[in-house]
């Protein structure tokens, strides 16, 4: 094994012992509260942290950059997206959803309308969000164990699902708020210092984006094919390969004109320093076009901005992992207070993330030909120092950092299913939050072994999709409106999350259409969100004799100040031992 995979298995143990450390200090759970929701005493300050290292995910860490790598400006409503939406969780969700008092989203669904089968349905949507949401975090972590080391990317997915079953079975909430803080700042450190690197060495090398003609290889660059591609040239290239090319094996020198060409997975191609870099077809081709919204090869493209703004804008006010966070607050103001910080964390993170995509354009621009641009920000120090030193070390710190994006969110995702099973499946105890917790990591770690490579944020956007049209209008509606009834929330859940999880079904079995339905196909929210909020409304209405009696009652302890004594949590705690 080389030294750069060496320093990197290296880096990546040494997070899950540090991770491991730092969850043994806040290991002092001994209630369902500990477990669920740290007892309600995490610091603003650090549960701002906590959130946001749990929030910054593999879609965020690696799939941004490659999304910005691969469509320039359009992947910017990414990250725009993703803090975006804490905006609108600080206005309408954070504060009375602390003041509910209730531990988990199934709990608030029925202390607001005090409805078991809501309650239910909830607990499949948690369910569903939280697999679907886990599945790329442990896929991300295969990818990195992959590229860094070459070993099998399921190795990394194992140890990956071992480390955070260990850590939240034996610590729950507690243990992992510790853990994620820490891991946010390791994340943004592992993410700065090669982008102020490569930035550097960008402002010294007078290079520009601004051009109409591909991107160039510097030097001669081989890049092997691991899956079938159809690549597009814009001008002529001549290079060498070895493989199936259009349908035929070669052995030798290949030139191709432009248009769209086909490469089989198992060939290699090796190009020229100064050869026009081939894209996967229905990328921007040019520089220039990369720079542009809506490249002309793009159908629908206002209509998948929109619905990706509406899902990434609605999608955090209805994830379970983040929700949860809330309840950890002290009170409602706190609970604002965090969100607040959050905004900064996020929007400092996405900066960084948003610049070293687009410095990999120029560093890494054989990951335009293979399509792997998720692995962009494990290569990009490498690319820019070489196989010095300097390049090693800084390539482990950003596979410490990737581990970290995964083992913070997947943590959280799994309190998050945890919380809910234990709490609505089993009888709610200490030893049945532990035994949640390991069915709750079966089904994700047995999808993620045996499923194909996915694109990390195209599959979390899916995943905002399924939440913005279940969990978010029942909140939004829940808080802010008192003619909202049992019915009417069941009715527009089902139809907002039979309407997205189909959508996410099929895109993700490779069901394929054309034009604005095949958009839609994959970008549902557009729809699905609407016709959410539509149906809880009209049904409500319909029912409206179904109003519980205590609406008034329960909207006033959710709007009202602390300081009134109105709030107070929903579930009795049972008292703790010490010693």
């Amino acid at each position: 094994m080389s030294t750069t995979a060496l320093v990197a298995l290296a880096a990546i143990a040494l997070v899950a012992v540090a991770s491991a450390v730092v969850g043994a200090i806040g290991v002092r759970a001994r209630s369902t509260s500990d477990f669920l929701v740290a007892s309600r005493t995490v610091h603003p300050a650090t549960n701002a942290s906590a959130i946001s290292g749990e929030y910054l995910s593999a879609a965020s860490f690696l799939g941004i950059a490659g999304l910005v790598l691969k469509d320039g400006v359009d992947a910017l409503w990414y990250p725009v997206g993703f803090t975006g939406g804490y905006l609108a969780l600080l206005l309408f969700v954070a504060a009375p959803l602390r003041r509910s008092g209730a531990y988990t989203v199934p709990d608030f669904a029925e202390a607001r309308l005090a409805s078991p089968v809501l309650r239910r349905v909830c607990t499949l949507f948690v369910i569903v969000i939280g697999w679907l949401y886990i599945l790329p975090q442990l896929q991300g972590a295969g990818l990195t164990v992959a590229t860094v080391t070459s070993l099998p990317p399921w190795l990394g997915v194992a140890a990956a699902g071992l480390v955070v079953v260990v850590s939240v079975a034996l610590g729950g909430m507690r243990s992992i708020t510790l853990v994620q803080a820490f891991q946010y700042w390791l994340k943004l450190t592992a993410l700065a210092v090669p982008a102020v690197i490569a930035l550097i060495f960008f402002l010294n090398d007078g290079r520009s984006f601004d051009r109409p003609a591909p991107p160039q290889f510097s030097h001669q660059t081989s890049v092997d094919v691991r899956t079938g591609v159809v690549l597009e040239v814009v001008q002529p290239v001549t290079f060498q390969a070895s493989g199936a090319i259009d349908g035929q094996q070669v052995d030798g020198a290949v030139r191709w004109e432009p248009g769209r060409h086909t490469v089989e997975a198992g060939t290699r191609l090796v190009f020229a320093g100064g050869s026009a870099v081939p894209v996967v077809a229905g990328s921007p081709p040019t520089d220039g076009a990369w720079l542009r919204p809506f490249p002309g090869s793009r159908d629908h493209g206002v209509l998948a901005v929109y619905s990706l703004i509406i899902a990434t804008f609605l999608g955090t006010m209805g994830l379970p992992h983040v929700l949860v966070r809330f309840y950890t607050n002290p009170d409602g103001r706190t609970a604002r207070r965090s969100a607040v910080v959050v905004l900064a964390l996020l929007g400092v993170f996405y900066v960084l993330v948003t610049l070293v995509g687009a410095l990999s354009r120029l560093y890494t621009p054989q990951l335009l030909v293979n399509g792997q641009t998720d692995a962009a920000v494990l290569l990009l120090p490498s690319a820019v120092l070489g196989g010095g030193w300097a390049g090693v070390v800084f390539g482990g710190v950003v596979a410490a950092g990737a581990w970290a994006a995964f083992l913070s969110t997947s943590s959280g995702l799994l309190v998050s299913i945890a919380g809910v099973l234990s709490t609505d499946v089993l009888r709610g105890r200490v030893r049945d939050f532990r035994v949640a917790t390991l069915l709750a990591a079966a089904v994700p770690l047995a999808l993620a072994l045996g499923a194909t490579q996915l694109d990390f944020s195209a599959t979390v956007a899916l995943v905002f999709a399924v939440a913005a049209s279940t969990f978010c209008p029942l909140l939004v509606l829940g808080i802010w409106w008192r003619g909202l009834t049992d019915h009417g929330a069941v009715a527009g859940v089902l139809a907002g999350g039979v309407l997205s999880a189909g959508a996410v079904a099929a895109s993700l079995a490779g069901v394929g259409s054309t034009g604005w339905p095949g958009v839609l196909l994959y970008r549902p929210a557009v729809v699905s969100v609407p016709v959410a909020f539509l149906t809880m409304v009209l049904v409500s209405l319909a029912t409206a004799k179904r109003r519980p009696a205590d609406t008034d009652q329960v909207l006033l302890r959710l709007h009202a100040p602390e300081r009134l004594g109105l709030s107070r949590d929903r579930l009795g705690d049972p008292p703790r031992f010490e010693g």
